[in-house]
């Protein structure tokens, strides 16, 4: 009787004491973000003190409605250091690094691992390195905001254990960026394939634009029939192993607005970050003028909810892919969006990888180019290397005179490059009907350094231009630096 006495003491004492818990991003071996106030929260017990103690400094706060958080500032880049929490108990971590803290997000092509990439052998091989921190958030979907979410890969230094599963893109830009900065470097990724822009961003600022309130207000519509499918596929299913057959293959669950934000985005508001790399854009092909309103949307509004003006959003534009062959252009639609993003939006950059696509394979396996080209584009938008080039060339100029199209390039760094001959792929011209041609260019000897001429004796008139605009296309300009060139077209209204 005493023994259990005892016992029922004992759990009666774990209902009132509750102990302080923390978030899983906030854990031992974290990256904390270097330059400004660190932001650190939990919950406890109603009233419950908690101190925090890091770097000889001290914040004090009390838990209201069960949640506490304080601010400290971090001081230089550094570490490991010792963090505590002391409240009803004690949490203390020893290996806390302050650096520079990247957000690694989209769909498949940033989800897709480095052991799935190209050649990974020597990278996994050689990839120890304590101050490269890792963090994978596990997928979840949630109708509502969340405060917590729960870890794929917890905070973990890059080894040959913890970097196979994790983002090749990711791995890429932050080995890139840590070896050039030379300070720790934690990477967040949250990232799930298949899924469109919309279940990235929060519903207020969809809801917010006229041209995006249509996406929430179908998405009722979109839940009853995946649920009447689901329920059909149900009968079917006990019909089929009745009678001895396989059932037939499940209705997926459509991407709802918003459901992604809730769940993998939203529980890491607070916790600082430099800013987010971003390689997405395959599920929403088809709907390329209406991404052109989205995707700022969903920039804006990250950067709202992670507390920093115009932080550095740094995209990887689609690869080209033809897929099943279709005539259409789906792919080179949305390439245009999302360069579209960088003319109206503050400090958006955009690595072009016209080089690395596969025409039949979604998924290119090149990804130590992506990943370096985003570090290249970090270093000059959050890291202040104003000289270096980073950009892709772009169009600047086009004229139209002698039957030939004149194109001059901006950001072309110590000059264009084309084929051996000088000459260069990738280019289709048009006459006042509109009909698009095979065109022969050439970088331009009276300029050299930023300008192609281009004609085709099937358009002796020239009205319009168009450089690599197709879902697939071989192109072969690039800068001296070996950044290849923003494919565009001329026959659509400039964009702003």
């Amino acid at each position: 009787m005493r023994t259990l006495a005892t016992l029922v003491l004992l759990l009666l004492a774990g209902t009132v004491r509750a102990d302080i818990r923390l978030p899983a991003v906030i854990a031992d071996g974290m990256v904390l973000q270097r330059g400004g106030p660190v932001a650190l929260w939990g919950r406890a017990d109603e009233g419950e003190k908690v101190t925090v103690t890091f770097r000889g400094q001290r914040a004090t706060a009390l838990a209201k409605s069960g949640r506490w958080s304080v601010r400290l500032p971090p001081g230089a880049a550094g570490g490991p250091f010792p963090l505590s929490f002391e409240g009803k108990n004690r949490i203390e971590f020893k290996d806390v690094l302050v650096g520079e803290v990247w957000v690694c997000s989209g769909q498949s092509n940033m989800q897709w691992a480095l052991r799935q990439s190209l050649a990974p052998e020597a990278a996994i091989a050689s990839s120890a390195n304590p101050n490269l921190r890792l963090f994978q958030v596990a997928f979840a979907r949630a109708d509502a905001p969340q405060d917590d979410l729960k870890a794929a890969i917890p905070w973990s230094a890059a080894s040959v254990q913890s970097v196979p599963n994790f983002s090749a893109v990711g791995y890429f830009f932050g080995r890139a960026l840590q070896e050039k900065l030379g300070v720790p470097v934690g990477l967040i990724q949250t990232a799930v394939g298949g899924t469109p822009a919309e279940s990235w961003t929060p519903l207020p600022a969809l809801s917010a634009q006229p041209s995006l309130k249509t996406l929430v207000d179908s998405a009722p519509d979109a839940q009853h029939r995946f649920e009447a499918a689901r329920r059909t596929w149900r009968l079917a299913s006990i019909v089929a192993r009745y009678e001895g057959k396989a059932p037939p293959p499940a209705p997926r669950a459509p991407w709802l607005p918003s459901e992604l934000y809730n769940a993998m985005v939203h529980p890491l508001i607070g916790y600082g970050v430099q800013g987010a790399i971003w390689y997405q854009g395959e599920s929403n092909t088809g709907r390329a003028m209406q991404y052109r309103t989205l995707f700022p949307t969903m920039i804006q509004s990250w950067r709202q909810a992670l507390g920093r003006k115009n932080f550095p959003f740094l995209l990887v534009q689609l690869a080209p892919f033809q897929g099943n062959g279709s005539p259409k252009i789906e792919y080179a639609e949305l390439r245009e969006a999302q360069t579209y993003s960088t003319r109206v939006l503050k400090n958006v950059g955009m690595a072009v990888i016209t080089d690395v696509g596969e025409e039949a394979d979604i998924h290119p396996k090149k990804k130590q180019p992506v990943g370096e080209r985003l570090a290249l584009l970090a270093r000059k938008l959050a890291y202040g290397e104003k000289a270096l080039a980073a950009h892709s060339p772009s169009v600047r100029r086009v004229t139209f005179s002698g039957g030939q199209a004149h194109v001059t390039f901006q950001s072309v760094g110590g000059g264009l490059r084309g084929d051996a001959d000088g000459t260069v792929q990738g280019f289709e011209l048009a006459g006042p009907d509109g009909v698009f041609h095979p065109a022969r260019a050439r970088l331009s000897a009276a300029e050299r350094a930023g300008g192609v001429d281009v004609v085709a004796a099937a358009v002796p008139t020239p009205r319009a231009v168009r450089f690599g605009f197709r879902n697939f296309m071989p192109v072969s300009l690039f800068s001296a630096e070996g950044l290849p060139a923003e494919p565009f077209r001329t026959d659509i209204p400039k964009m702003k």
